[in-house]
């Protein structure tokens, strides 16, 4: 598509769109077409039925292309962009010595910036959607949201409810009044959708677990908790409560549909009948398994079993396809290998819970996440006409296993041309990186960031000395 197709696209009023094909929950299909209007996907039909409905609109075809859903990612860290490459090659539990005292040395700047930052990189990837965790920066959660916001990226923004720390003192925060007015806050926003977050379990009095959980439902939002995810914080609960994390939650009636558990990798049998009878959903986050995790969660038995799951990046990376591959593969190499099975839930499985799975499991499935009448118009623009995609037998299974964010021709949000060729359509997206370069610097410099291995550029620079003084 050329300048002209983008002058359209980005033009005001309604849009009729001829693809080559659109990706429905039943699979693609050709030679179908969608009305644009106010945001949402006015229809969806054979796009002769369509030209007929609407004679005032004229038909942007798009040949050799798919619009298909935006990605959804049900796990994301916004204000931690600046600091992604230093939990590279670190063991696991690594918010105590990186994510903590990095986002603590943000200002209100800075703290836009990587959010934005963070937006962009997940634009690019085709996420129309991204599930905010909460930020440990000590600025207004609405900085995060306004960053967002600019960017064009619909956002799910948790405010972190943390409340152990003062659980004995008389007068520690009123975090239950803070979330009531979290959730009141963005009423009406079009982009924005409050959550409530606790970091982990522990991290948070019981009364505070369970009456977030109650509030979240009341409102129709979620709550994040990171549950599971390390040996350490299970043995913690184990010693603590004599029970795991998602026990714990059960025992104090914090398990439900609005709970969101983040990453889930370490469940028991019985955790996995906790969340199939609760309705608990839960953030499958393959690549941070990868990175810094002590297990892969059983994402194919839960797909048996009826969970709800999405897929989330955790801000390893922004790439829809990879995050959608990466899942496939981590259940292929972690289950799949020992056990003969050769499809581990096929392509299929894993495209619909980078996007429709996604939306239903951050509380979103009613708005987002399907090409469908009534829905928002959140979605994509893939060029499959290209080597990897053009010969195709099998859409679904060759989107995860061969597709990439370079293929992304455009990326929609609310019915709005956001960008174009990996590029913002409505902003400066080589500005904001300049900007982000120089207040990465200066943040990294004033944390007191721990790793326990130093840079690959540090080793390197480390053997090499070593290398000479041995030749000496």
């Amino acid at each position: 598509m050329n300048q002209s197709d983008r002058d359209l696209l980005a033009g005001p009023g309604p849009l009729l769109l001829v693809p080559g094909a659109v990706l429905l929950p039943e699979g693609p299909a050709d030679g179908w077409a969608v009305t644009i209007g106010d945001g949402r996907f006015e229809a969806v039909g054979p796009a002769d039925e369509l030209r007929c409905a609407h004679p005032q609109l004229p038909a942007v075809r798009l040949p050799g292309h798919l619009l298909m859903p935006g990605f959804v990612d049900a796990h994301h860290h916004l204000t931690q962009s600046f600091g992604s490459a230093l939990a590279f090659g670190e063991p696991s539990e690594i918010f105590r010595r990186v994510w903590v005292p990095l986002e603590g040395a943000l200002d209100e700047e800075s703290a836009y910036t990587a959010a934005k930052l963070a937006a962009l990189e997940a634009l690019r990837g085709g996420f129309t959607t991204v599930t905010d965790a909460g930020t440990r920066a000590g600025v207004d959660v609405d900085v995060v949201a306004s960053a967002a916001r600019d960017a064009g990226i619909r956002c799910v923004l948790g405010l972190v409810c943390n409340d152990a720390d003062h659980e004995d003192a008389p007068d520690h925060p009123a975090v239950l009044e803070q979330a009531e007015k979290h959730l009141a806050r963005y009423d009406g926003e079009p982009l924005i959708h409050p959550s409530l977050a606790v970091s982990i379990p522990e991290a948070a009095t019981d009364r505070t677990l369970h009456a977030t959980a109650r509030l979240a439902a009341e409102a129709g939002a979620v709550v994040q908790i990171h549950v599971n995810e390390h040996l350490a914080g299970v043995e913690r609960s184990l010693v603590r409560h004599g029970l795991r994390p998602l026990e714990h939650l059960h025992s104090v009636g914090a398990l439900g549909p609005q709970l969101l558990a983040a990453h889930a990798t370490m469940l028991t049998p019985r955790e996995l009948t906790l969340l199939a009878d609760t309705g608990t959903a839960v953030s499958y986050n393959p690549v941070a398994s990868a990175w810094k995790g002590n297990a892969v969660a059983p994402a194919t038995s839960m797909a048996e079993r009826g969970i709800r799951f999405g897929l989330g990046t955790d801000g390893t990376r922004g790439d829809g396809f990879r995050l959608a591959e990466a899942a496939e593969f981590a259940q292929r190499l972690a289950y799949g290998l020992a056990t003969g099975d050769s499809s581990c839930g096929a392509g299929w499985t894993w495209l619909e819970r980078a996007n429709r799975g996604g939306a239903d499991a951050v509380g979103l499935g009613a708005r987002t996440g399907t090409v469908a009448q009534g829905m928002a118009a959140d979605f994509l623009l893939v060029d499959v006409d290209t080597p990897e995609l053009a010969f195709s037998w099998d859409l679904p299974w060759e989107l995860v296993r061969r597709g990439n964010r370079d293929q992304i021709t455009a990326v929609f949000v609310a019915g709005r041309l956001r960008m174009w060729h990996g590029r913002p359509t409505e902003w400066d997206g080589p500005e904001l990186v300049r900007r982000a370069a120089e207040l990465a610097r200066a943040a990294v410099a004033r944390a007191n960031v721990t790793r326990v291995h130093p840079t690959s550029t540090a080793s390197r620079a480390l053997i090499r000395s070593q290398d000479r003084s041995t030749a000496q």
